[in-house]
Formats: structure tokens, C-alpha cells, sequence
């Protein structure tokens, strides 16, 4: 019971967000039927026009103001980040929640990416407008995740979607306390 007690007022005294911050994991981001094992996508534009798709069903909001708000960040620079990797991101008005999709091309496709190479894996990240410190501890988590070769070998050898999501939401699990 003590060490009950004492967690609460820990949690109590963080800064509000902080407590999410601290316990946030791909778990929170996904849900199996955000993920797409096997995308056939052509373009950058078509590719974040399927991942809004998933995303829209878990959060709620319109598929149209998820890809407008992606594609408005992709203006100021490619969040493809090299490696065949791209993390596309936005705060949107009226999300209470991050939520993610994340999808394996089938064939690579140009994202503009910082090594010029195109890109197989894309996570999608959309977050409340006010979700400062959240939405750059998701970006980090994601970014760890997809910077690890172990992980991502794995992601690219897969074609079923329930085994991504498992890979995507077993690496690195913050350790409780």
C-alpha cells in the first residue's frame, strides 16, 4: 500500500503531461488495425492519403484534415529521415489524443528524404494542437524504434500486419518504476 501511495504522489507532483510522457509507448500510438503490412502506394501523396485513412478511423477525425495538416508540414521539410524511413507528423485542432499508423510498402516510393533513397516504412503521427512535450516524446519514441536495424530488418521481412504491430509495440518498452 505504501508503494502505491508514494507513486500516486509522484505522479501527482510531474508537470501536467509529464505522467503520459513518461509511460508513452507505440501501444499508445497504434492499434493493430492502423497498421498496413503490404501498402501499394506509388506516391508520397497516395501513401499519407491511405495512412490518414487508418488514422482517421482511430481518432476520429476527418481524413482530409489529417492529410492536409501532413502535407502542409511536408512543405517546410521531407520528414523522410533516411534509411527508407519517413515519420510524417502534425498537430491538429480538436484531436484529445495521439494516435499513429504505420504502413510497409510493398515498393519504395520517393519521400524526398534527407539521403535521397525512398522510402518502405512510414509512420504517421498526428497529435493535439497543444500536445508540445507528448507529441516530441512520440516523435522520439518512433524515431528510436525505427533507428533500430534489428527492428526494422524484421518490419521489412514481414507481410502480416499483426506481427508488425507486435514488433512496433514490443520494442523498448518503458521499464515501470
Amino acid at each position: 500500500m505504501a508503494s502505491d501511495d508514494k507513486s500516486k504522489t509522484d505522479s501527482a507532483a510531474l508537470p501536467p503531461g509529464e505522467k503520459e510522457c513518461k509511460r508513452m509507448d507505440i501501444s499508445t500510438l497504434l492499434s493493430p488495425r492502423s497498421v498496413i503490412a503490404e501498402l501499394r502506394a506509388t506516391a508520397k501523396k497516395q501513401a499519407l492519403q491511405e495512412l490518414a485513412y487508418r488514422a482517421a478511423a482511430a481518432s476520429g477525425v476527418h481524413e482530409r484534415t489529417i492529410v492536409d495538416a501532413v502535407w502542409e508540414r511536408e512543405k517546410l521539410g521531407s520528414t523522410g529521415l533516411g534509411g527508407g524511413i519517413a515519420i510524417p507528423h502534425a498537430r491538429l485542432p480538436g484531436l484529445t489524443s495521439l494516435h499513429g499508423a504505420f504502413a510497409r510498402l510493398v515498393t519504395p516510393i520517393d519521400f524526398d528524404a534527407v539521403d535521397d533513397r525512398p522510402v518502405d516504412l512510414i509512420f504517421m503521427l498526428i497529435a493535439p494542437e497543444g500536445a508540445g512535450a507528448d507529441h516530441l516524446t512520440a516523435l522520439a519514441r518512433v524515431s528510436r524504434a525505427m533507428r533500430d536495424r534489428t527492428l526494422v530488418e524484421k518490419i521489412r521481412a514481414s507481410s502480416n500486419a499483426d506481427a508488425i504491430y507486435a514488433l512496433l509495440t514490443g520494442f523498448a518498452r518503458p521499464q515501470a518504476a
